[in-house]
């Protein structure tokens, strides 16, 4: 059996080298998106929640005139916007039901309320039981089926979309499936190659690092199939 050339070896290495500084990175950001996470509900969020009580003391007592009243309900109203703008922001840091109700709820939840936000009919099929798999497999499961459902939204054109998630004893596979434009569509051309859309490019190196695969296919009744398939380590859990 003849040996790789040097040139080869040297580009197996380097390719090698940069796949796990990738993980690395995404490690990294992943640990700083959900302390920055925490922060903002730990010591933004309660300075909010005691200036809301606050705010509902003062006007307990404040005299009866509407024009005190009415510039009162307006510093509620814009504490209250706060509030959720702060929750948002939370949210889009980092999942706290991926840590506290598992990766299951977790990809259920998102599912539902991306169908009630876009006024799409989303599916999901999920197992009976929480996922046996590490926390780093829960995580890139979701901020892919994150980036897939963006995609959806941004080019797809689709109204329906099936979410399947299966667990066996070797692998999980999450399956995201719509009935939008294909990708045959300029809207859509570059969403499997390398260059075009750099979330799902990200997702896929994310699967790599882990051992994993993710691939971009035509579906058999048009839309598109993506498909992510994450070997579970021998000594999972």
């Amino acid at each position: 059996m003849s040996l790789p050339a040097p040139q080869e070896h040297q580009d197996a290495l380097r390719s090698a080298d940069l796949s796990e500084l990738l993980g690395h990175v995404h490690t990294c950001w992943d640990n700083e998106r959900r302390s920055l996470s925490r922060q903002l509900h730990d010591s933004l969020g309660s300075s909010l929640t005691a200036l809301t009580m606050h705010l509902g003391l003062l006007m307990q007592k404040m005299p009866q005139e509407p024009a005190l009243q009415d510039r009162a309900a307006h510093m509620k109203q814009l504490l209250m916007q706060i509030v959720e703008t702060n929750r948002q922001m939370q949210l889009k840091l980092w999942n706290d039901k991926l840590e506290f109700l598992g990766v299951r709820v977790a990809l259920g939840e998102l599912v539902e309320q991306f169908g009630e936000q876009h006024k799409i009919v989303a599916r999901c099929s999920l197992p009976d039981d929480e996922l046996d798999c590490p926390r780093s497999h829960g995580i890139v499961l979701l901020h892919t089926l994150e980036e897939a459902l963006r995609n959806i939204t941004a080019h797809a054109k689709a109204t329906e979309v099936d979410v399947i998630v299966d667990d066996n004893e070797d692998e999980v596979m999450l399956t995201v499936k719509d009935n939008g434009v294909g990708l045959g569509a300029p809207t859509a051309a570059t969403l499997g190659q390398a260059g075009g859309k750099y979330g799902l490019r990200m997702a896929r190196e994310r699967a790599a690092y882990l051992g994993g695969t993710l691939t971009l296919a035509a579906g058999a009744e048009g839309g598109v199939v993506l498909t992510m398939i994450l070997p579970k380590p021998v000594n999972a859990l």
